[in-house]
């Protein structure tokens, strides 16, 4: 039996589930429930044998996800629960995606940035919408992601590309994307869905172990950013409660140009 969730859609159809963050009104950017529900997803997913590949998406046609919701940080300083105090799950949901033996296809409609943009990268595969939009934003609003996010990306799109990607938080269109590797296709807005459903049904057709050997096997090559990722999340829960960090969310909330300098110390 399916469970009731509150921020995100699941649903099964001929053999694949589709995983969908239903919050639009805030470009599907993601708060503590949203992260415990996709875990419970994924998990579910990986668990139902009639299931053979899974895409992951956002609702409507303006966002994948625009990654953490910063308002939510705005009232905890963390990104934690607003009401229960409850730590984000970022590294067990980036767990679930990479350790479900099947096949995950992101479908990014829209904008995939930030933890929004972890997301996709950690898929195994990415179909852009022609009006997607990807980028970075830690450094700009007082984060980052020290661990998956960085090193998984560094072996997509190579190191220099995702250096650059970091350190400048710009944006790049689905062309671009595709270009630098980052996606596999590019289609009409109107057609994502259509595509990525023809794409998982090609994969029921396949066996579902020597998928899954083949993930594991390929997952194999940045397993240990597990363990990095574990220490850099600690990091930025320790980073969250200094001043440079909410001077960055602080001003992504207020809509204003940040100001890092006093926090530049020399050496």
């Amino acid at each position: 039996m399916v469970p009731e969730f509150e921020d995100i859609l699941y649903a099964v159809e001929n053999q694949v589930a589709i995983i969908t963050i239903n919050r639009p009104e805030v470009l599907n950017a993601f708060r503590v429930k949203t992260v415990n529900e996709l875990i419970h997803a994924f998990r579910l997913a990986d668990a139902d044998p009639n299931v053979a590949a899974i895409i992951f998406t956002g609702a409507g046609d303006r966002a994948f996800s625009a990654g953490g919701d910063q308002k939510e940080r705005e009232h905890t300083g963390h990104e934690r629960d607003v009401l229960t105090g409850e730590a984000a799950r970022d590294m067990e949901l980036h767990a679930a995606i990479r350790n479900t033996g099947k096949p995950v296809i992101a479908a990014v409609n829209g904008y995939a940035i930030g933890g929004g943009h972890v997301l996709h990268v950690l898929c195994d595969i990415s179909l852009a919408s022609e009006n997607a939009i990807f980028g970075q934003v830690g450094p700009k609003v007082g984060s980052f992601d020290a661990g998956y996010g960085t090193i998984v990306l560094a072996r997509v799109i190579g190191e220099k590309r995702a250096r650059e990607m970091w350190y400048f938080c710009r944006r790049y269109n689905a062309q671009e994307a595709y270009d630098m590797g980052l996606v596999n296709k590019v289609v009409p807005a109107d057609q994502l869905m259509i595509e990525a459903k023809s794409w998982a049904a090609e994969l029921v057709d396949k066996s579902p172990t020597a998928l899954k050997f083949l993930k594991f096997s390929f997952n194999t090559d940045t397993a240990q950013a597990g363990g990095i990722s574990s220490m850099a999340f600690a990091a930025l829960d320790l980073y969250q409660d200094s001043e440079e960090a909410r001077e960055g969310n602080a001003a992504f909330n207020e809509k204003r140009p940040v100001d890092y300098s006093p926090y530049r110390r020399q050496s």
